[in-house]
C-alpha cells in the first residue's frame, strides 16, 4: 500500500479549515486509517472542529476494544460529534461549528467507509465512481428530481450541508462496504476539489500521473487553476501497488 496527501488553502480563503490524517500502519484494532475533514464555522471554529474531530477519531480508534471496523468508526465519530457539540455549547464564539468527515479503512480487498457531510470518497480505475453520498441541500434536490446534476454544480446553495459532525447532539453516519479490484485507487477529498474539477477530469489526472505525489499535486494545482475558491484536501491511496498506473 502507498498513500500521499495534500491540504492547500486555495486562492480565496484566509485560513485552511480542512484537516486530514493518514496511517498505513494499524491504529488500534484498525489495520489502517484515512480521514478527510472540512470544518465550518466562524473565525477559528471550523479549523478547530476539523482538527479536533480527526484527532478524536484517531485517539478513540486506538483505544477501542472492538474488533469490528464499522463499530470502531461509529464509536470514534460519535465521540468526536459529542465533544465538538459540547465545546460549541460552552464557547459562544464557536456556536454552530461542525465538520464533514469521510474516513476509510482497507482490510484485504475490502474497503470500509464512513461519511458525514459532503466530503467524498471515490474509487478510480478505468472509470470513477463516487462511493459516498453528499449530505447537502442540492444533492437532496437532485435525488428528488427537482434539479439536474449540471444545475447543482452552479447552484448558490451547493455549500449548504444537511449533516455535520458536531452540529447536533446525535450524528447520523453513513457506512459503505466495497470489494476492491487490484488496480483500484481510492481518493478522499474535500469539496474544494470536487467543486472545481469534474469527476472525469479527476479520473484522467489520477490515471495519467505515474506516482501518488504527482497525482495529489496535479489535482490541487488544477483546482487552484480553475479558481481555488475553497480549501483543497486530497488523499490518494494505491492499496495494492506502489505506483498509480496510467491508462
Amino acid at each position: 500500500m502507498k498513500t500521499f496527501s495534500v491540504t492547500d488553502i486555495g486562492q480565496h480563503r484566509s485560513m485552511n479549515q480542512d484537516y486530514c490524517f493518514t496511517s498505513e500502519m494499524p491504529v488500534g484494532n484498525l489495520p489502517n486509517l484515512f480521514i478527510v475533514a472540512d470544518g465550518m464555522g466562524g473565525h477559528n471554529a471550523g479549523e478547530y472542529a476539523s482538527k479536533h474531530a480527526v484527532e478524536c477519531i484517531e485517539e478513540t480508534a486506538r483505544q477501542s476494544e472492538s474488533t469490528k471496523i464499522t463499530e470502531i468508526l461509529e464509536e470514534a465519530i460519535t465521540k468526536a460529534n459529542t465533544e465538538i457539540y459540547q465545546k460549541a455549547a460552552e464557547e459562544p464564539s464557536m456556536k454552530g461549528m461542525g465538520t464533514t468527515i469521510v474516513a476509510c479503512v482497507i482490510e484485504g480487498k475490502k474497503l470500509y467507509v464512513a461519511n458525514v457531510g459532503d466530503s467524498r470518497l471515490y474509487i478510480v480505475n478505468r472509470n470513477i465512481r463516487q462511493v459516498t453520498w453528499d449530505h447537502s441541500l442540492v444533492e437532496e434536490m437532485v435525488r428528488l428530481g427537482k434539479m439536474d446534476r449540471e444545475a447543482a454544480r452552479e447552484h448558490p446553495d451547493k455549500h449548504v450541508i444537511t449533516r455535520a459532525v458536531g452540529a447536533i447532539a446525535d450524528v447520523e453516519i453513513d457506512f459503505f462496504e466495497e470489494e476492491l479490484d487490484v488496480e483500484d485507487e481510492i481518493l478522499l477529498c474535500s469539496d474544494g476539489l470536487t467543486n472545481m474539477i469534474e469527476d472525469e477530469e479527476i479520473r484522467r489526472i489520477v490515471k495519467s500521473q505515474r506516482d501518488l505525489a504527482e497525482v495529489t499535486e496535479k489535482l490541487v494545482y488544477t483546482a487552484n487553476q480553475y479558481g481555488g475558491r475553497d480549501n483543497i484536501t486530497v488523499v490518494v491511496i494505491a492499496p495494492f501497488t506502489d505506483e498509480v498506473k496510467g491508462d
